[in-house]
């Protein structure tokens, strides 16, 4: 469909890969970001030229794969902001973890400009967004899906529509993170546990992952312990981030969240202990450390 434009706001870890996902599907896609070397070596890959003033009234998506909703806000509606410079009827597919009231707000504000909304946060990491096959949770009026609909599945295997009401996404990715969150935080403490009796990493992983205490968590982020591999396909970041947004919903809700707190806890004390750039899986660094344990790689 050449003829669908799409602008993709984020050239990151995951909007990249969403953007050549979108690319490869034969879309004509825009990508902005504030590194302009993101910006050139997507152009590179196929990326489509053009200032966003230029192309902004000719785009038929806006896909923003930014980190917060500070900076979804910012694209939006800052100084510089590219809501106003849309077409009425074009399709704003929001793809950060924040808060479903905040969707809500975006929502509100897109409608009353005559834009759609998508409240569509995403699953599957930065490998899954490459290959265009991210589990999208989105929430949005019928039209929205329509029009978006190009573009969905271009970066998609799946799309969960979760109603026409901004705010569903954003609540099913708050139950996504919490677990996820606290199945890393638990994985790494039952390896570093397993060391302290005998069981080397490379062993857990093995009997572990076929035994009924295997989990997503353990099948992704054991391996790159096991490696001493801490490229930060996801960073340690991340979750003091999205944990913080699944305990003030909980706060909200009146919800007692105390695994997840302590699961937080981890991940603050990694990222204090300047881990914040590593990979998700270097919160087993902080049980090693406290244990006196010296995980693969660490020699």
């Amino acid at each position: 469909m050449a003829d669908y434009k799409v602008g993709i706001f984020g050239l990151g870890a995951m909007g990249f890969g969403m953007a050549c996902a979108l690319c490869r599907a034969g879309l004509e896609t825009h990508g902005f970001d504030i590194n302009s070397d993101a910006v050139a070596k997507f152009k590179a890959e196929g990326g489509a030229d053009g200032a966003l003033e230029e192309v902004a009234s000719m785009l038929d998506a806006v896909v923003i794969v930014v980190v917060n909703a500070a900076q979804t806000e910012a694209v939006l509606f800052g100084a510089n902001g590219m809501a106003t410079k849309l077409s009425k009827g074009t399709v704003v597919i929001s793809c950060a973890t924040v808060a479903p009231d905040f969707a809500r707000a975006m929502a509100k504000r897109c409608d009353d400009l005559g834009l759609l909304y998508l409240d569509a946060p995403v699953s599957g990491g930065t490998i899954k967004a490459g290959e265009g096959t991210l589990s999208i949770l989105a929430a949005g009026v019928p039209a929205a899906f329509q029009k978006g609909g190009p573009a969905l599945g271009a970066m998609s295997a799946k799309v969960f529509a979760l109603g026409d009401q901004a705010g569903a996404g954003s609540s099913m990715k708050a139950v996504n993170q919490m677990l996820t969150g606290v199945q890393i935080a638990a994985m790494a403490e039952a390896m570093t546990f397993g060391m302290t009796q005998g069981v080397a990493p490379a062993q857990f992983l093995e009997v572990i992952s076929q035994c009924a205490g295997n989990s997503w968590a353990l099948e992704s982020r054991a391996p790159s312990i096991v490696n001493g591999d801490y490229h930060p396909l996801s960073a340690i970041d991340i979750w003091p981030k999205d944990l913080g947004i699944v305990l003030d919903i909980a706060k909200t809700a009146k919800f007692s969240a105390p695994i997840t707190a302590a699961a937080l806890q981890q991940y603050l004390a990694a990222s204090g202990s300047g881990l914040g750039g590593e990979h998700d899986s270097a919160v087993a660094k902080v049980y090693a450390r406290n244990a006196g344990l010296t995980l693969p790689g660490q020699d």
